[in-house]
């Protein structure tokens, strides 16, 4: 395949949802205008079942570097995540088995093929880390613990603040960066595209091309989509969007998005072009309601992820529902479930986690007969008719 080196292509590449290009733009932008095939990875550590949509902001990224002709890798981090990236975290992660986190990426091939080609030949390619990673002897982790210092290591900010705070910091975690960026040695890559929460790591594995095989990779790390708190969106209970939610809870989760995460929405999870949303932005400042905008936005992403028309009926589905105080049409209906509690129907539908969430949901008032409109005030009632039950906004199961 030809490589494309289409100046505006490039040029809006670098800079549409781009946080920083390493060692520089200038850099970066040289290497894509050169014509030379580049060979670029995404790693994706599963360290739970689905991608979400904190993935598909670098997988957009990196279907994008393929449609200009480079060589991609999609690298499944099998090793890593039994490890666990302390990136943001303030106590240790859990440690995965193998089991666990090979049964977490079962679907992430399928759902990254939204935005990636795979095949034999010309396609994207699919490696896991545990193919160089567990074949590393003691003496092989101790060379490379060499080529980084402890200094080096502490610049990481969280690590700074567990240690003001006295929570503890386990050698394996200071061994994580060197074993992701150990990644980009084994591959011979050219470049890594990564979230910008990941900068440390990416930066580590180009420190470590330079030590081990004198070769620069350059670095792109994306702008992260976040609440209005900071947080990252995958990372949310309510809201945060996975790529496997049908069409009716991804609109109902990016409506429930805050006003100030529209236009970056629309930036990193759409392929509305900038000037379009520039116009978008002009129309808000002008008095245009940020809601009508926001469905707007909602239609986009559903339909990248199912289809026109399921974008189109999961609009009239939250409308008949919001607007309109009527119930959606698919709702989980459970049979034989009168006189059981309402709690622990509730999470055999699946529509609260445990009865401990349930109970806090009836506290706050959250918990009524869809049906008759009555509020729920007992944690403990049990069911006595076939009716609907409604959890939270958009939360219904269905009893007959």
């Amino acid at each position: 395949m030809k490589i494309d080196t289409d100046p505006k292509k490039i040029e809006e590449f670098l800079t549409r949802g781009v946080e920083n290009l390493y060692p520089s733009p200038d850099f970066v932008k040289k290497l894509l205008l050169s014509g030379k095939k580049l060979r670029i990875y995404l790693g994706v550590d599963p360290t739970g079942p689905t991608l979400h949509l904190g993935h598909a902001i670098q997988l957009k990224k990196l279907g994008e570097l393929q449609k200009l002709g480079h060589e991609i890798i999609l690298l499944i981090g099998d090793f890593t995540a039994m490890i666990g990236d302390p990136t943001d975290k303030a106590t240790t992660r859990k440690q995965l088995t193998r089991r666990q986190v090979l049964n977490n990426c079962k679907l992430y091939k399928k759902q990254a093929s939204t935005f990636l080609y795979f095949s034999l030949f010309d396609g994207a390619k699919l490696k896991y880390n545990s193919k160089w990673l567990d074949k590393m002897n003691f003496g092989d982790v101790l060379n490379l613990a060499s080529k980084m210092s402890v200094q080096q290591m502490l610049e990481r900010d969280m690590f700074k603040k567990r240690m003001e705070e006295g929570r503890p910091i386990f050698i394996h975690e200071f061994l994580y960066p060197l074993m992701q960026g150990y990644d980009s040695v084994a591959m011979d890559v050219d470049g890594e595209i990564g979230g910008n929460d990941q900068t440390f790591n990416m930066l580590t594995g180009r420190n470590l091309m330079k030590e081990i095989l004198n070769k620069e990779k350059f670095v792109i790390t994306s702008k992260l989509l976040t609440d209005s708190t900071g947080v990252k969106m995958g990372k949310t209970d309510n809201n945060g969007v996975n790529l496997n939610d049908d069409a009716n809870e991804m609109f109902g989760k990016i409506m429930s998005w805050t006003d100030g995460m529209i236009f970056s929405g629309f930036e990193l999870c759409t392929y509305v072009s900038i000037d379009e949303i520039e116009k978008i932005r002009q129309d808000m400042m002008n008095g245009e309601n940020p809601r009508n905008i926001k469905v707007r936005l909602a239609k986009e992403i559903v339909a990248i992820y199912h289809s026109k028309e399921a974008a189109d009926k999961a609009e009239e589905n939250f409308v008949k529902t919001f607007k309109e105080g009527g119930l959606p049409e698919k709702i989980e209906e459970l049979k034989g479930v009168i006189g059981k509690l309402i709690s622990e129907t509730a999470v055999i539908a699946k529509v609260v986690a445990s009865k401990s969430e349930y109970r806090r949901l009836v506290e706050e008032g959250a918990v009524s007969d869809a049906i008759s409109g009555e509020k729920i005030t007992d944690p403990n009632e049990t069911i006595k008719n076939p009716t609907v039950y409604k959890i939270g906004k958009r939360r219904f199961f269905k009893v007959s």
